[in-house]
């Protein structure tokens, strides 16, 4: 009988040692993920900044492009204008 007491005691001494390291280690994981999902989100933040620059950028070269093109048919505009006038 007491060697009953003592083997349960010391498998619920070990048992206790166990659930500490499983409590240490679960906490270790827990803010593990935690930090994983931080980077994730600051990573995310920084490519949608990246985004909107491309962005922006693309869109400026679209409107210039369009000045140009619109003066591009304004000029041939006025040519065509000028040589019809030649031939009346």
């Amino acid at each position: 009988m007491r060697t009953m007491f003592f083997a349960a005691v010391a498998a619920s001494m070990s048992l206790t040692a166990c659930s500490e390291n499983t409590e240490d280690k679960a906490a270790a994981t827990a803010d593990n993920a935690g930090a994983t999902v931080a980077s994730a989100a600051s990573d995310t933040a920084a490519n949608a900044e990246a985004a909107a620059d491309s962005t922006a950028a693309a869109t400026r070269e679209a409107a210039s492009n369009v000045d140009a093109a619109a003066g591009t048919a304004a000029r041939k505009t006025d040519a065509a204008v000028d040589a019809a006038a030649r031939t009346e």
